[in-house]
């Protein structure tokens, strides 16, 4: 029982990044129909410049807000300088587009940064807390916190605010979103910056556990995408959840089978809902009347 305790722990800690990772590919797909494989880019910046800013003799609370500062900025500028101006292009296209902005930010974090693996000091220490007889880090209890505010404050926005109203909209029908007054630039902007902003806050939660480098990104990103079609690609909720689940399997796999399988749950993962329910599990099939 601890042990299975143990792996549930360490699979819903690196889920809860899976699901905020994911929760950046619904956003921009919601908002846009753009699948951004660059999205695990913005996990790694987020890391990365927390690690040099605090170097730089900077408090951690700064250098963290200056980070997600700066991933935002970066995810304003792959929408301004690549997206928009191929809006209209055909999905492969835009997947392209996303996967070469996803290669130049990894060359020039390896530029910018080093080729070495970093770490965050934890927010709460690093003594275990023992639950059952598992033991679990106090930093992922703030990885699990961390997902949950994260989720709650733009379940909030989504729906209580006029704005976020306006994100639905464009989410649902752009050219309608168009012809009741709202900017549909301005919203999708919008979301590729807190999509950006949300993978930076996942880099600065986890760096402390699973250390960062320039070249994280990419196997997140793909995890991310497999936690997104799990819980139903366009899904908030399935997005979580599909993170969870995978986080779980992942720590299940490699706890139970063994270790070189861990990163192969996802591909796996993409497979089954491909060919047994490819809407994900709280996505709609998609239905086109002619």
């Amino acid at each position: 029982m601890a042990e299975l305790l143990q792996f549930a722990f360490s699979g819903l800690t690196v889920g809860a990044v899976y699901a905020l990772v994911a929760l950046g590919f619904t956003l921009i797909y919601n908002a846009s129909d753009v699948i951004n494989f660059a999205q695990g880019e913005f996990v790694m910046l987020g890391g990365l410049v927390t690690v040099f800013l605090l170097a730089a003799g900077l408090p951690l609370p700064v250098a963290a807000l200056l980070a997600v500062v700066a991933s935002t900025l970066v995810g304003l500028a792959l929408y301004r300088f690549a997206i928009e101006p191929a809006r209209g292009a055909n999905a492969v296209t835009l997947i392209m587009i996303t996967i070469g902005a996803s290669i130049f930010l990894r060359g020039a974090a390896q530029v910018i940064f080093d080729k070495r693996y970093h770490s965050l000091p934890p927010l709460f220490g690093d003594t275990p807390i023992r639950f059952g007889g598992a033991a679990i880090l106090p930093q992922s209890l703030v990885v699990l916190a961390g997902a949950l505010v994260i989720v709650v404050l733009l379940w909030a926005f989504v729906d209580r605010t006029l704005f976020g109203k306006a994100v639905l909209a464009t989410a649902a029908n752009k050219l309608a979103a168009r012809l009741v007054g709202i900017d549909t630039r301005l919203t999708v902007g919008f979301s590729f910056a807190i999509s950006a902003a949300i993978g930076a806050i996942a880099g600065i939660l986890v760096t402390p556990i699973t250390l960062t480098s320039y070249n994280i990104g990419t196997l997140l990103a793909l995890k991310g995408f497999a936690a997104a079609m799990l819980g139903g690609i366009g899904s908030a909720v399935g997005a979580v959840l599909g993170g969870l689940l995978l986080g779980l399997l992942e720590a299940l796999s490699a706890g139970y089978l063994s270790s070189e399988f861990k990163d192969a749950v996802a591909f796996i993962v993409i497979l089954a809902v491909l060919f047994v329910r490819p809407q994900g599990l709280l996505g709609r099939a998609r239905v086109e009347r002619v």
